[in-house]
């Protein structure tokens, strides 16, 4: 389980990280934090948890992307993620950058996966305002295949869509999955959301929890909650 570091104040988040690392794989920070804190938070986390996700989506031209994925593992990132609508040349871009950066950094290469469609999007929403017609789990597995072409890790995709992306991509293709919600917690702006039995039963890898550990007035409580869901499928951390 990953914790998603949606926070403003980095005080808070640095608290949160502290009682929350004993309990968890890792944290998710994305640009919510990031464009706060900048590098700095990379090296607090550092040692604190397994798992070190930069959530920035990154998208533009290849190697303004390279340039990107270069930095982000140079500061000790082993997770992060492009946009699969960016195409094949970015994509390969961003797999070399990684590659050869922790190369020169002497650390693993990290995973480097794709995003799909955003979990706030539905069917509707998809065709209505993007201008996609296909319906959204079939976007999501035509931009998956194009990520595992490329040479990426795995994607991001909502729980839903789980399923069909472990069918047909096999099962070393890491899938990570946000929008998840406790039987009974509120779906928010999540409109492809899931319980963490309903994603790990269709095979997701990682989970991303965010509200319902932030904003719980028990978060230790709220994570622990949710790893004691998860014990009866095993560990979810891959291995590289």
């Amino acid at each position: 389980m990953l914790v998603a570091l949606d926070l403003d104040d980095w005080q808070k988040a640095r608290d949160m990280a502290e009682l929350l690392s004993p309990v968890v794989d890792g944290f998710k920070v994305g640009m919510r934090l990031f464009y706060r804190v900048g590098p700095k938070v990379w090296e607090f986390l550092q040692g604190k948890s397994e798992i070190l996700f930069a959530d920035l989506k990154l998208h533009d031209i290849p190697s303004t992307v390279a340039g990107g994925v270069r930095a982000l593992v140079a500061q000790g990132v082993n997770l992060l993620n492009v946009h699969a609508a960016g195409g094949k040349a970015m994509m390969r871009a961003a797999v070399e950058a990684a590659a050869e950066e922790a190369s020169l950094q002497g650390l693993p290469r990290p995973w480097l996966v794709a995003v799909t469609v955003l979990t706030s999007l539905d069917d509707a929403s998809l065709r209505e305002e993007v201008g996609i017609p296909e319906a959204v789990s079939q976007r999501v597995l035509a931009w998956a295949r194009l990520a595992q072409e490329c040479g990426l890790d795995g994607v991001v995709a909502s729980p839903l869509e789980a399923g069909l992306l472990r069918r047909e991509l096999g099962e070393d293709f890491l899938l990570v999955t946000p929008g998840i919600r406790p039987a009974g917690h509120p779906a928010g702006d999540q409109k492809r959301a899931a319980t963490v039995a309903q994603a790990l039963q269709a095979g997701a890898d990682l989970l991303v929890v965010g509200r319902p550990i932030l904003a719980s007035p028990d978060p230790l409580a709220a994570a622990l909650a949710i790893r004691r869901e998860m014990e009866g499928f095993g560990s979810c951390v891959p291995k590289k």
